[in-house]
């Protein structure tokens, strides 16, 4: 868990948004700047400090009297007491006290695990649509100078006679909601952007905290490393293979199966607190001479060890808290079958749709490369006799369509896999 902490700590303050950051940059950001993520530490932390109370005796007992009336002995009277005691649990009390407690802090660290990989995949689900608005922008500005050129190339073929003004008209009817679509697009970002910082609490930094147009124009700045961000592929046997680690690794099935044991360390420590104390102690009374006469041991103090037990007579209390550890072993064994059906079924669906969207993808290129040949044919055959331009035109659209479609089921590819890797810990 240290080594978790430096680790994190190494990019205290050294990311912004002003710098092109990197995926995993921003998941070490949002680790450290979450408030969730930071309090189920907290709670981990608390826990283990309470490891070192359990496990520690009570405190001794002293306790001082003086007699008032002394009490008149044989070699004299009595005239102060002394007593120190010192009570004991059972023996392995103490031992599955700290059990115990150290199974709960064990629990509370899970959960933190937990925590920390759904920042990760809130932060994977919040940058990956910000990442397709940006290559869909590029997308529609390539379509916008292809969209020009054809216009160029229509009003040219017009003015020599070669063409009709209907061709002009269409084409620029095309290029007016191009750049609609891409007003549409910048004009979508800021939203996303919103949640994105809201994801990670980014702090945005600027010189000047009172100018707001600078805060409502700050951008994310993609990495150089992130430009093919959105293509990586892998294997499906491999992401299926994961199924192994899912029941093993999961953060939030190790919590409830720690929770499980603590309940049965819980069991055993009620048994424990069940079983009698056993206290032993030492009292000094201080005893004056006798002035009378003259006695053996005329004045001797009086030292006399002690021991007790307590006698653990009202069982019902003790009954009462192992029902409870043993009703809550059952609760939690029922939660975590639950959560791992529930798992499962996730799991299963996040497989048909990672295999659902490769097909996709494969389709859609294969859509492209057949539907460029097509229009390199008709562009061809437009330029040479100045005929069915308006097909030229739609199977444009076409192309740009078939584009678009691969970056937004690329999208949702890795947004799968990010939530294939948070149910199997991953991260």
């Amino acid at each position: 868990m240290k080594k978790l902490l430096f680790f994190l700590l190494l990019f205290t303050n050294t990311i912004s948004l002003s710098k092109a950051q990197s995926l995993e940059e921003y998941f070490v950001m949002a680790a450290e700047n979450n408030p969730k993520v930071q309090a189920d530490y907290k709670e981990f932390e608390i826990a283990l400090q309470k490891i070192a109370q359990v496990n520690a005796l009570p405190n001794p007992t002293l306790s001082l009297g003086y007699f008032l009336s002394p009490i008149e002995t044989r070699v004299g009277a009595q005239r102060a007491r002394a007593e120190l005691a010192q009570m004991f649990p059972w023996f392995g009390t103490l031992q599955a006290k700290e059990n115990l407690a150290a199974l709960q802090a064990e629990a509370m660290y899970q959960r933190f695990l937990n925590s920390k990989n759904q920042i990760f995949y809130g932060v994977s689900t919040a940058y990956y649509p910000l990442y397709e608005l940006q290559k869909l922008k590029e997308i529609e500005n390539q379509n916008i100078e292809i969209l020009k050129t054809y216009k160029n190339i229509a009003t040219t073929k017009f003015e020599n006679g070669q063409g009709s003004m209907v061709n002009v008209l269409r084409v620029n009817i095309m290029l007016k909601e191009a750049m609609t679509n891409l007003e549409m697009l910048r004009k979508k970002e800021q939203p996303l952007l919103s949640r994105f910082k809201q994801v990670v609490n980014l702090k945005e930094e600027t010189e000047n905290k009172k100018d707001q147009n600078k805060k409502e124009n700050l951008k994310l700045n993609f990495s150089p490393s992130d430009s093919t961000l959105l293509q990586k592929s892998y294997s499906f046997t491999d992401l299926a293979l994961q199924k192994d680690s899912l029941l093993i690794n999961n953060p939030i099935l190790e919590e409830l199966e720690t929770q499980i044991k603590a309940s049965q360390a819980k069991e055993e420590v009620a048994i424990k607190e069940g079983l009698p104390k056993i206290g032993v102690g030492i009292t000094y009374i201080t005893t004056s001479k006798r002035t009378d006469m003259d006695l053996p041991q005329n004045g001797k103090d009086v030292i006399m060890p002690m021991a007790s037990i307590s006698l653990s007579i009202y069982r019902k209390k003790y009954k009462a808290a192992q029902k409870q550890a043993q009703l809550e072993q059952e609760l939690f064994q029922l939660k975590k079958e639950d959560k791992t059906n529930e798992l499962l079924t996730s799991y299963d669906k996040i497989l048909f749709d990672l295999q659902k969207q490769q097909d996709l993808i494969k389709l859609y290129n294969e859509q492209i490369k057949e539907s460029e040949q097509i229009l390199r044919l008709l562009y061809s055959a437009y330029s040479n006799a100045g005929v069915d331009f308006e097909e030229v035109l739609r199977m444009q659209q076409q192309v740009l369509s078939y584009q678009k479609k691969i970056i937004m089921e690329q999208t949702a590819y890795q947004i799968s896999v990010a939530e294939l890797n948070y149910l199997t810990h991953k991260n």
